[in-house]
């Protein structure tokens, strides 16, 4: 059985868990504003709130889209459909922004970008915008303008909510429902499920149910979500760990990651849209196994490593440089699944970096992407850790080039020399993405570019790009 909350209404169902979210909500549920787009987690137009009980006794909300979520995730959740967020007798303030900016047309994508403006006005201290909070709803009509207006109307007016009891203000000012504020009492009640070792394991679903939604509706799941040992992110004085069901969105807004990278929102903003950040996880990246995976190039840099345990709770720990063995192939037994990854707290002396190249800037899969850790002591390299994707059959680790820097001095003429080592790591071929050489050119580029980031005063893109 699955027991969640949808909109103000308790579910308890036997649908199958591999259902889709979006499905449950539109064909057994006949709540019809949620509608289907893309089904791949593109477009934005299924997209729901999942909001969760915290240990505080209060309930955060998240975007995901409900097209590839599968229905047995939403156990234990509140999922709010565009019904669950409308007003009685009047718009809401964000559907009010919308119909003031004239920031609809045919209307097909309009309940999304309302759901994910709604969702940015339930967010506690948030460093991002609502345009931000829209990232990964797509309109084919307004040209996008007067929704981004809307979205400033409603930045003004959050800017005048106060922090103290938020819930309340946003009932009073026509955010949300007034049912909201009895969600957390009504969440507790509901028994949190068991873990499930049968089945087919997912995760969040953002890479299997793009490509066999179908076929999870009548399959067994083994849902790792419910497993909270692979929650969580934790420090010791020298090594972080990550639980495998981590979310970037997590990572992102974790204060001690933030502090060790500090450019940490910029790197992760690169990585898909804002829904699908909410949803994937650490583990899923990896097993997903793309050479392109965003996560495995940044973790990669890091030379981190992976803790393994199977059905017996029996562990092992691996060099994550070693878990790809080749296309889509990874050591990982039928009985063992990713519990965690760990990396060295940084010193001071240390220096990241991580850099994509894609058709578009944002919301896309990369052509190249690549990442990079040095640390120095005064002007020498003591270690170096580097890695870069789409040039080989597994996102690559650049064992060689790493070694070439060891105990170097860190200037010009070593890292053309080093870079030239990559190039003989690298195996790019021609596909949709680019050519060879284009790929190769890529990598070139983006080798140096950590450098020119990390250490500006030393290199210039001129002399690098020259050589």
């Amino acid at each position: 059985m699955t027991e969640f909350i949808l909109n103000d209404k308790v579910i308890i169902t036997e649908v199958n868990n591999g259902v889709t979210l979006l499905d449950f909500i539109r064909e057994y549920q006949h709540l019809k504003g949620t509608k289907i787009g893309c089904r791949e987690g593109d477009c934005g137009a299924c997209t729901v709130l999942v909001g969760s009980l915290t240990e505080e006794n209060t309930v955060t909300y998240q975007s995901i889209t409900s097209c590839i979520s599968p229905l047995g995730n939403a156990h234990g959740k509140h999922i709010v459909s565009i019904e669950g967020i409308n007003l009685p007798s009047s718009l809401t303030f964000p559907q009010q922004a919308m119909a003031d900016h004239y920031a609809t047309q045919c209307g097909f994508c309009t309940p999304g970008f309302v759901v994910s403006m709604t969702n940015f006005s339930l967010q506690e201290n948030s460093t991002t915008t609502c345009n931000d909070a829209i990232s990964g709803n797509i309109c084919r009509c307004t040209g996008y303008k007067s929704i981004e207006k809307a979205g400033f109307t409603i930045e003004e007016k959050l800017s005048k909510k106060e922090e103290k009891d938020s819930i309340d203000w946003l009932i009073a000012n026509n955010f949300i429902p007034s049912y909201f504020k009895d969600i957390p009492e009504r969440l507790k009640k509901i028994v949190p499920k068991k873990p499930d070792t049968t089945g087919i394991k997912v995760a969040n679903g953002t890479d299997l149910f793009v490509r066999f939604a179908d076929e999870m509706a009548t399959k067994k799941m083994h849902l790792l979500s419910y497993n909270s040992n692979l929650n969580g992110i934790s420090f010791t004085d020298t090594i972080c760990t990550i639980g495998a069901n981590t979310t970037v969105t997590q990572i992102a807004n974790n204060k001690k990651l933030q502090t060790l990278f500090p450019q940490l929102s910029q790197f992760l903003k690169l990585v898909s849209s804002e829904q699908i950040r909410n949803m994937g996880s650490l583990g899923g990246n990896f097993v997903n196994a793309s050479p392109i995976g965003d996560m495995s190039i940044f973790f990669l840099a890091l030379n981190a490593t992976l803790v393994i345990t199977d059905t017996n709770h029996n562990e092992r720990n691996l060099a994550f440089k070693d878990f790809h063995t080749d296309y889509k192939k990874f050591d990982l037994a039928e009985n063992e699944i990713i519990k965690s990854i760990s990396f060295p707290v940084f010193s001071k002396n240390t220096h990241f970096n991580f850099e994509k190249v894609s058709k578009r800037t944002h919301l896309d899969i990369a052509s190249v992407n690549a990442a990079g850790k040095i640390t120095l002591e005064e002007n020498t390299i003591l270690e170096a850790h580097f890695s870069v994707g789409g040039v080989s059959a597994i996102p690559k680790y650049l064992e060689k080039t790493a070694a070439f820097l060891y105990n170097k001095s860190l200037d010009i003429e070593t890292i053309i020399a080093a870079e030239k080592i990559m190039q003989s790591e690298i195996s790019p071929i021609s596909d949709v993405r680019g050519t060879t050489s284009y790929k190769r050119l890529l990598a070139k580029q983006l080798f140096f570019a950590h450098f020119i980031m990390l250490f500006p005063s030393k290199f210039q893109l001129q002399k690098l790009a020259t050589s």
